[in-house]
């Protein structure tokens, strides 16, 4: 089923889409979560989760177990039997009558599903009130081989900044994940892939393309209504993550001499609040392939 172009995005993704020129003909965003979805969270061997803190900033994570952790008992509810560890910066935060963005995605067969809704309850994981589901295409996914992997993660590294440490895996980078929020309209959590390079760091401000996608413009709508989002970058090799909170600025007019293969536009993130975890990921993964769709993009 699908709805109507416009009933089912808030005034910001309206704002980017008339902004960008390139608004979708229609939206096959549900306010239930069908069953092949539901089947397709329940396989996966970890989800990707956004939420925000007390201030309203956007944070993600990474949550994950066997295959199975996540149910939907119903059509309208979310089970993840998993909870962040306490140093997460995350985990205070994800908590009943917060709001949360679930990414699903199998990096095997490229497909990713999501969901958005209120988490319900924690006492044996998160129990999430769905009340909306969409999927979105396989474009820039890259398939990797991914295991679980017990996660043994140290204190996490705060920094007000990106350190060498965090350019370099910044620079090695091709895939991320992005959390945005429009306020009363909900948090959002989407996938970002690229030839490794694609992000540029240039000191503590981090620009990335926006390559053409669904035209439903989630994130870059968030951005319009407020420009707080938090990044996650994944290091499947060596199990660490890089999550970093940052204001953002869209470039809707690209410079001649900023303009990179296959970018319609460009976002760019200032980092003010990084944090570097080691060990943190309880997921072990390879590159096997990059997505077909990236080479007709660049990287920095």
């Amino acid at each position: 089923m699908t709805a109507l172009i416009g009933t089912q995005f808030h005034a910001g993704e309206r704002a980017a889409q008339t902004r960008a020129g390139a608004a979708p003909r229609a939206a096959a965003i549900r306010g239930w979560i069908p069953d092949q979805h539901r089947q397709f969270f329940a396989a996966l061997p970890f989800v990707v989760t956004a939420t925000i803190d007390k201030d309203g900033w956007p944070i993600a994570t990474i949550l994950a177990g066997l295959p199975g952790f996540t149910s939907s008992p119903d059509e309208k509810t979310l089970r993840i039997a998993a909870l962040p560890d306490r140093h997460d910066p995350a985990a205070p935060w994800l908590k009943p009558g917060a709001p949360i963005g679930l990414l699903g995605i199998d990096f095997a067969t490229r497909r990713r599903n999501r969901a958005n809704g209120v988490i319900a309850d924690t006492e044996c994981g998160l129990l999430i009130a769905v009340s909306e589901s969409f999927g979105n295409c396989a474009r820039y996914i890259h398939v990797r081989d991914i295991t679980t992997n017990h996660a043994v993660p140290r204190a996490p590294e705060l920094m007000d900044r990106v350190d060498p440490l965090g350019h370099d895996a910044i620079a090695a980078a091709d895939t991320l994940f992005v959390a945005t929020s429009g306020g009363a309209e909900g948090v959002d959590i989407s996938h970002r892939g690229g030839k490794p390079g694609f992000v540029r760091a240039d000191q503590d401000t981090l620009t990335i393309p926006d390559f053409a996608g669904n035209r439903y413009f989630n994130t870059l709508g968030n951005m319009m209504l407020d420009p707080r989002a938090a990044l996650l970058f994944p290091d499947f090799s060596r199990g660490d993550l890089l999550q970093v909170q940052g204001r953002t600025e869209i470039v809707w007019e690209v410079p001649e001499d900023e303009r990179l293969a296959g970018a319609e536009r460009l976002w760019r993130l200032n980092a003010t609040r990084v944090w570097r975890r080691r060990g943190a990921l309880p997921l072990r993964g390879s590159l096997q392939t990059l997505s077909p769709s990236v080479a007709r993009t660049g990287s920095w």
